[in-house]
């Protein structure tokens, strides 16, 4: 009995184990369109993750956003949006809609993915690594439009708080040093 008790926790062990993902281009997701990938495409270059949402007072830093990606993607940044509705329900439209409302109101041409969870018990894995106990920039996300900034090797460099805008001297600076670094 205590062989098989001693085999089932093993094996459950390395489940849970196997879901983990080991590095951040290798976290499950879903893009906006609803296809399976990763951030493997990315691997390489300079990331800017943030949580977005259509409804909120911040929502209008998808300009600078785009701005941002325009001017340095061909340095090697892409910025990644990832919808949240946990904030005062600012984001409740579906995926098509949010890439609609994104596409027509901002011009958004950076990926967007599939709406998630950024806190509590069904946080993304994604915001697991970023945010997670184990995270440099640990603790939960304030509130919409939260940016990490991810090197060119997978590693967190600077969390960004809502209120600093994507193309503030501080945010341009940190971008410019990413890029700048091999």
């Amino acid at each position: 009995m205590k062989a098989l008790m001693c085999f089932a926790v093993i094996s459950c062990v390395q489940m849970l184990s196997a879901g983990a993902a080991d590095s951040i281009y290798d976290v499950p997701l879903k893009d906006i369109d609803g296809n399976s990938t990763t951030l493997k495409p990315y691997e390489g270059k300079v990331l800017l993750i943030v949580n977005v949402a259509s409804r909120c007072g911040y929502t209008p830093q998808y300009a600078a956003l785009e701005a941002l990606y325009s001017k340095y993607k061909g340095q090697g940044l892409v910025v990644l949006g990832f919808p949240c509705n946990q904030f005062n329900g600012q984001e409740p439209g579906t995926d098509a809609e949010i890439k609609q409302f994104c596409s027509s109101k901002y011009g958004v041409t950076f990926p967007l993915f599939d709406k998630i969870e950024v806190n509590g018990d069904n946080r993304h894995p994604l915001y697991v690594l970023l945010a997670g106990k184990n995270s440099p920039v640990a603790g939960n996300i304030h509130w919409n439009f939260t940016k990490f900034l991810i090197d060119r090797h997978g590693n967190i460099l600077k969390r960004f708080e809502s209120k600093v805008k994507p193309d503030s001297a501080e945010v341009t600076a940190a971008v410019e040093a990413a890029l700048a670094a091999k």
